[in-house]
């Protein structure tokens, strides 16, 4: 991540989930002329999926890309300014809003309805179909097919897990926090201790160790599933986090765990080839 010199914190809630309120005044906004951003509508299965997406504005030749997958409170305004960041660092980022057929997660006020009345009708299926069209609309808008990644947070940090075994394009894929194992549904068949198996690209996981909603004996788990299927995969514990500790937005926050990890992801992303364009 850049240093806080070259970004502006400021308090506030404008741009935020109501089930998040109130955010917190360690709310890190990346700004700067070198970055072009903004809305988009990307084609998919039929329909026009909105997305958000961010590029340095000086670059030669096609972009790498990172496909990044949103927490349940939507593509809001942390999730926007990980694209932004991650322009910063050459990076074409592009964040799909995955629940548009379902609803808006703005309309919720509390997680556990959001959770109930609308995460948990979001197909498995149907969220990776939509990351394919993803992929195939950063190829039209000068991202590099032959580097790409994915990460996500929370909800997107499982379906992170997921999509490094779905789609044999990604070279690299980084999972903030996601859930590892959890009830089967018809929705949702399998979770990332099911998939370790079939990952076609190296998973770095990142995870708190305070976590009460991913307990470590789950995070063993997975340790063990891919050492079991000789995987390319690392997961880094920090002792000190619990969940959602790169929300900076956030009373979860824990910036010494999510600095760490923002650069372990992006060192992640060259070890595999992914690399940041470096005229950006």
């Amino acid at each position: 991540m850049k240093t806080e010199d070259n970004m502006a914190k400021k308090p506030g809630n404008s741009g935020f989930a109501p089930a998040v309120q109130p955010t917190a005044a360690t709310t890190i906004i990346t700004g700067g002329e070198d970055i072009a951003s903004g809305e988009t509508s990307i084609p998919s299965q039929g329909d026009n999926m909105p997305a958000f997406h961010a590029r340095p504005k000086q670059a030669s030749g096609p972009l790498p890309v990172v496909i990044v997958v949103q927490e349940i409170f939507g593509v809001h305004e942390h999730i926007r300014d990980i694209c932004r960041r991650l322009a910063r660092e050459g990076y074409l980022a592009i964040a799909p809003e995955l629940y548009f057929r379902e609803g808006d997660p703005s309309d919720y006020s509390d997680i556990p309805t959001l959770l109930k009345e609308l995460v948990s009708n979001v197909s498995d299926a149907q969220v990776l179909a939509d990351l394919d069209h993803v992929a195939n609309w950063a190829s039209r808008h000068d991202g590099d097919m032959r580097n790409i990644a994915v990460t996500g947070f929370c909800w997107g940090g499982r379906i992170s897990w997921l999509y490094a075994a779905h789609n044999p394009q990604v070279k690299a894929a980084v999972a903030w926090y996601g859930k590892l194992v959890g009830e089967k549904t018809l929705k949702q068949p399998k979770h990332p201790l099911d998939i370790a198996v079939d990952l076609n690209a190296p998973v770095l996981g990142l995870y708190g160790g305070k976590d009460d909603g991913i307990p470590q004996e789950s995070v063993d788990l997975m340790r063990q599933a891919l050492r079991a299927a000789n995987a390319k995969a690392e997961i880094v514990v920090y002792p000190d986090a619990g969940h959602a500790f790169n929300a900076d937005y956030r009373p979860s926050y824990h910036q010494e765990s999510a600095q760490d990890g923002w650069q372990r992801m992006l060192a992640w992303f060259k070890q595999a080839g992914v690399a940041a364009n470096t005229q950006a």
